[in-house]
């Protein structure tokens, strides 16, 4: 059953987002706020499939933050940017420069929501990427950032990078961690039948020095994340 379930959600999958992705192509040539429409029906859509086709629920725990804020996420599947872009409501997301180059996938994602980084440019980058965030912060919107770079398998040893601490540092708000464990139930191409946790841990006030950020950033997430993993 798992692989019938999870084979109806990508085929579901992949006809929603190959149809939208052609209809609305002369969206990139208008406003912004077009594509971000047309984003937030396209991530709800797919979650909507994975309820109906794959049997996953989600829940969502704690306060949804508002306004400026640097929003600080375990990453362990597609599930999270879908998730947390609804959630947000038009955050600025701080992703790899090479996910642009993907055909439309990239160009509706440079449209709506990017802020883009590039890991090989090394304290240039970081100036970049805080240029661009200032001004999401500017427009009243939200930041989200996935801060170890990269998807992780349930229980797989932390690997948190420097680069949200500069962001942090930098912009000088607070920063929301947040914690779940979509990776139990969405793993790959295997979709497993459950409810995925999301929660929005409290915050962490400005100020704080670099370690101490780091510290409290990773303890919280992973203390958060691993009681969700519990059996």
């Amino acid at each position: 059953m798992t692989f019938l379930r999870s084979a109806l959600f990508m085929t579901w999958f992949l006809i929603l987002t190959l149809v939208m992705a052609i209809i609305f192509l002369p969206l990139l040539a208008v406003p912004r706020k077009a594509t971000v429409h047309m984003a937030r029906q396209w991530a709800r859509a797919t979650l909507w499939g994975l309820r109906v086709f794959a049997g996953i629920k989600e829940r969502q725990i704690g306060k949804v933050p508002q306004g400026g804020v640097l929003v600080a996420s375990k990453h362990m599947s597609m599930w999270d940017t879908l998730a947390l872009y609804l959630a947000l409501d038009d955050p600025g997301i701080v992703l790899k420069r090479e996910l642009l180059r993907i055909p439309f996938y990239g160009w509706y994602l440079g449209k709506a929501a990017a802020i883009p980084i590039d890991r090989g440019a090394g304290a240039d980058a970081l100036r970049r990427m805080t240029h661009s965030a200032k001004q999401v912060l500017a427009e009243g919107r939200p930041i989200l950032i996935f801060p170890e770079g990269t998807r992780k398998k349930p229980g797989a040893p932390p690997d948190y990078k420097p680069g949200v601490a500069g962001l942090y540092g930098l912009l000088g708000v607070a920063c929301v961690p947040v914690a779940l464990n979509s990776g139990r139930y969405w793993q790959g191409f295997a979709k497993h039948q459950g409810t995925i946790s999301l929660e929005f841990l409290e915050a962490i006030p400005p100020g704080l020095k670099r370690r101490e950020f780091m510290t409290m950033l990773e303890q919280r997430i992973e203390d958060a994340t691993n009681r969700m993993l519990r059996p």
